[in-house]
C-alpha cells in the first residue's frame, strides 16, 4: 500500500473527533453534511459554533427563541417539516392542546395528536402530508384550525425591506411567530422546499436564526436575511405559488 499522508490525516483527524468524550451526533452531522454550495454555505453560521452563540447573546431580537427552544423538536418523517414547525409554535405559544397517550393527564401538542380529530383531517390528512408535504396555505390553514391566527405573506409581495422590519418587529415581541417556507439550495444547502420557525434576527450582521426541524441533517443556522428571502421568492410546485412565511398570533 502507498503511504499518504494527507489521508491518513483526515482519517486520524475523523478518528480522533469521533473518539472525542462530550461531543454530540448534531456536531457530526455538522462536520460531515456535504453542501450544495460552498460559496454560500461558508455565509451560514451555525448556532453550535462560537460565531453563533455570540450572534445569539449580542442579538436583541431574540423574545421568541427562549420559548420556542424549550418546545424544539425533530420532524418525525422527511416530509413532516411543516408539521413540526405547527407543533412547535402551538407549543410555544402555550395552546390548549389534548392528552398524550402514555403521559397520564399531560397535555401537549405532537406530530401525531395535531391530525387527532376529524376536522383536523378534513383541513390536510397525515397520508396526504407524508406523501408530498405541505404547502403555505396548508400550514397556515391547520394553525388557525388549531385556534391561532395566521397572516400568510408570499415571497412575491414582500420586499426587503418590509421582510427586514418584519423580522425585527415579530422577534422583539414574545407573543407572535414565524414559520418560513423556503428553497434549500438558495441559501447553499442540499434539499428543497422546506418549513423552520424563526427565533432570532441580528440587526448587526443583517441575519436571521432558523431553528431547522431536520435536526437529524442540519443544526440551526445563522443566514443573510438577504439570501433567506431570496430562498422564498421560490416557486412551490405544488401549489405553484412563491414560498414565504407565516405571521402566526
Amino acid at each position: 500500500m502507498v503511504f499518504n499522508p494527507a489521508r491518513k490525516h483526515k482519517t486520524a483527524k475523523h478518528l480522533i473527533w469521533i473518539t472525542s468524550p462530550g461531543i454530540s451526533l448534531l456536531s457530526f452531522a455538522l462536520i460531515v453534511s456535504p453542501w450544495s454550495n460552498p460559496a454560500l454555505a461558508e455565509k451560514l453560521v451555525p448556532i453550535t459554533t462560537s460565531e453563533g452563540m455570540v450572534l445569539l447573546q449580542r442579538s436583541k431580537s431574540v423574545s421568541d427563541y427562549g420559548s420556542l427552544m424549550e418546545a424544539f423538536l425533530t420532524q418525525s418523517n422527511l416530509a413532516y417539516c411543516g408539521v413540526a414547525s405547527a407543533v412547535m409554535v402551538l407549543n410555544s405559544l402555550a395552546i390548549p392542546a389534548p392528552p398524550v397517550e402514555g403521559f397520564r393527564n399531560y397535555h401537549f401538542w405532537t406530530q401525531d395528536n395535531i391530525f387527532d380529530s376529524d376536522s383536523s383531517q378534513a383541513v390536510i390528512s397525515p397520508a396526504k402530508v407524508r406523501r408530498q408535504g405541505m404547502t403555505l396555505q396548508e400550514v397556515q390553514n391547520l394553525l388557525i384550525h388549531h385556534g391561532v391566527s395566521s397572516k400568510r405573506l408570499h415571497g412575491d409581495i414582500l420586499s426587503l425591506s418590509a421582510f427586514r422590519s418584519l423580522l425585527k418587529a415579530n422577534l422583539d415581541n414574545s407573543n407572535d411567530r414565524l414559520i418560513v417556507n423556503y428553497d434549500r439550495k438558495v441559501i447553499g444547502q442540499k434539499g428543497g422546499g422546506h418549513f423552520s420557525p424563526l427565533a432570532a434576527y441580528d440587526a448587526v450582521t443583517d441575519k436571521v436564526l432558523i431553528l431547522d426541524v431536520a435536526r437529524y441533517r442540519y443544526p440551526s443556522v445563522w443566514v443573510k436575511t438577504h439570501n433567506l428571502w431570496k430562498a422564498m421568492r421560490t416557486l412551490d410546485g405544488i401549489s405553484g405559488l412563491q414560498r414565504g412565511i407565516l405571521v402566526i398570533e
